[in-house]
Parts: C-alpha cells; structure tokens; sequence
C-alpha cells in the first residue's frame, strides 16, 4: 500500500510522474565478473550499470535512467563511485537505511551502496563533478600475491619506486593526454586533461605489501590511467629514463607509450563535488 500510494503521490496534472530531485547513490564493487560499468547493447553482457539498473527499477516499480561520475573499463573496481538519477515525489523521503536494506538484498554480493544522497533536479553525478581519483596497485616482488590477488597487477622485479615518482611528476598540470589513451577512442574528440596530483606509496593490505599510485584529476580518457601506469612501470624497471614521460606526452601517439596495464590493480577511489551539493538521506 506505501509503494502504491508513493507512485499515486507523484504523478502531475497530466497523468505523468514529476521530477522532484535527484538520488545519488555512492557506489563500490568488485570489478572482476562484469564488463564494465556502463550497459552494453548484448543483452547477456554483465554490467555494473545493468545490475544496478534491475536492482532499483524493482525497488521503485519503474523505470531509471543512471548517469555515473565515471565509466569504468571491464575488470576495475570502485570504493566510490557516485551514480545520479531524477527522483519522482515520495522517493527522497525513502529513509537510507530501507535504500541500503533494499539494494543489499536486491543487488549481487559484489555490488554495495555505501551511501545516499538527494541533490537537485539539474545536478549530474558526471558533470558536476570537479575531480577524480584513482589508485592502481602493483605487488612487486617475486613471491605471488595471494589474499590481493585480484586487486593488484603482480610484477615479479621490484620497482624503483622513486625513478618512477620523478617520471609521473612530468603529467601534473594541463596536457594533451592523447599518449596514454585508446587509440579509436580519441578519434576526433578532444584529450586535453588536468592531472591535479600524482603519487607513489608502499602500503601493507590484508598482510600484504602493495605499491600503490594515486592519480587525481579533472578527467580521464579511456585507458588513461592503465596507460600512465604501464608507462610508468618501464621507467622502474630502468627500461626508460624518467624524463621518458615528458617525450611520451609530448608525442601525442598512443604507440609512444608503454603498455596498458592490467584492469585488476585499479580502482575508482573519490569523486569531488562542490561543498554542500549533496545531501545525505535521513
């Protein structure tokens, strides 16, 4: 009878449901079983986006269109991914704590709601976003990860860590990007981006040392990130020099730069927002 009466609630003068704000859902997962982010045009294609989609169209009994802070590629995770779409009357005041009960138990166990905001009717999980960060593990060492495994890219030399730091300081600031990006994805769009900070630090989880780097910025191409890490990697191996970086970018070819590494060691970490624009749901 509540579901009933909320989705009688919201429709307007003309029959159709009114837009009365925007839900945004902070999202992680498990990247490893689905094909990315956004839905494919496969219907039997795994996606995060589609898991979501059928998850909240059952708790809501209509239809949803998502828009992300970022699509991630096949294979990456997320500890923050932010998810926005328009609410109808009633749905933002759906406590969070039946938000979370709802999509725990609608959603694969590889699939978590963190968080639920309300934020206006125009804001955009995507456009509205002011910066991205990323991390990208790397276990360099000749032992094999175990408990990490699927979270991390295993090399088997160490890395110098420090060679490596000095070559990433070479991507700060505004540059065209068009390097470290897939190559059919740049055709005729623009690949300028601004790289806030970049950073390398050894850290230890569930018992296991990671070398993990942490890239922030404005916005990323396709492969982006997995493209600078490859690079990055060559440079601590002592394949390349440092200053490799700077000749690489300044290249502006996909073919310049070193490979791409693998999916399993990123991770989608933060999205910023400007202060105050989101909400949490009581």
């Amino acid at each position: 009878m509540e579901d009933k009466a909320r989705a009688q609630e919201a429709m307007d003068h003309d029959g159709l449901p009114s837009c009365a704000g925007t839900i945004v859902l902070r999202l992680g997962y498990s990247g490893e079983a689905y094909s990315g982010f956004a839905e494919q045009t496969q219907p039997e294609v795994r996606t995060v986006a589609g898991e979501l989609r059928k998850a909240l169209e059952t708790f809501l009994r209509r239809e949803v269109d998502l828009t992300c802070a970022g699509r991630t590629d096949a294979g990456v995770h997320a500890l923050s991914q932010y998810v926005s779409f328009p609410a109808i009357d009633g749905e933002l005041s759906i406590a969070q704590t039946r938000w979370l009960r709802a999509m725990d138990a609608l959603l694969p166990r590889d699939i978590a709601v963190q968080e639920v905001f309300q934020a206006h009717s125009d804001f955009s999980a995507r456009f509205d976003a002011l910066a991205r960060t990323y991390t990208y593990r790397i276990a360099d060492r000749p032992n094999r990860p175990v408990l990490t495994r699927d979270h991390v890219w295993w090399q088997r030399m160490p890395l110098d860590e420090e060679a490596m730091g000095i070559a990433a300081q070479h991507l700060v600031g505004e540059h065209d990007f068009k390097s470290f990006c897939k190559m059919a994805s740049a055709v005729g769009k623009p690949t300028c981006r601004n790289v806030m900070s970049v950073g390398f630090e050894r850290t230890e989880e569930l018992g296991e040392e990671v070398l993990a780097f942490t890239i922030t910025g404005n916005a990323f191409l396709h492969s982006m990130v997995r493209t600078i890490v490859g690079t990055l990697v060559e440079v601590g191996l002592h394949r390349r020099e440092p200053s490799w970086v700077s000749e690489v970018l300044a290249a502006c070819d996909r073919r310049a730069a070193g490979p791409t590494a693998p999916a399993c060691g990123l991770t989608f970490v933060d999205v910023a927002y400007p202060p105050g624009i989101l909400t949490p749901l009581a």
